[in-house]
């Protein structure tokens, strides 16, 4: 496996800020709390988790927000 497979991003303003990566994909998402508890404060912070191999986005932070439902009166 590679030792550089799952990449963490942690982002401000657009910015990339600090990355780190780890070849076992628990560890890297148990990092994800805690780069979200320490840096989620900057402005416009993201925190993404890739799979290097095969591309994908396996989690982030924020959430991207959902619509909300508008009602009539």
């Amino acid at each position: 496996m590679n030792g550089q497979r799952y990449h963490l991003t942690l982002s401000s303003a657009g910015r990339p800020m600090m990355q780190g990566w780890w070849e076992n994909e628990e560890i890297a998402r148990g990092m994800l709390p805690a780069w979200v508890g320490n840096w989620g404060e900057l402005p416009d912070a993201r925190v993404t988790l890739v799979d290097e191999e095969s591309g994908e986005t396996l989690t982030s932070w924020p959430q991207t927000a959902q619509p909300s439902a508008t009602l009539a009166p």
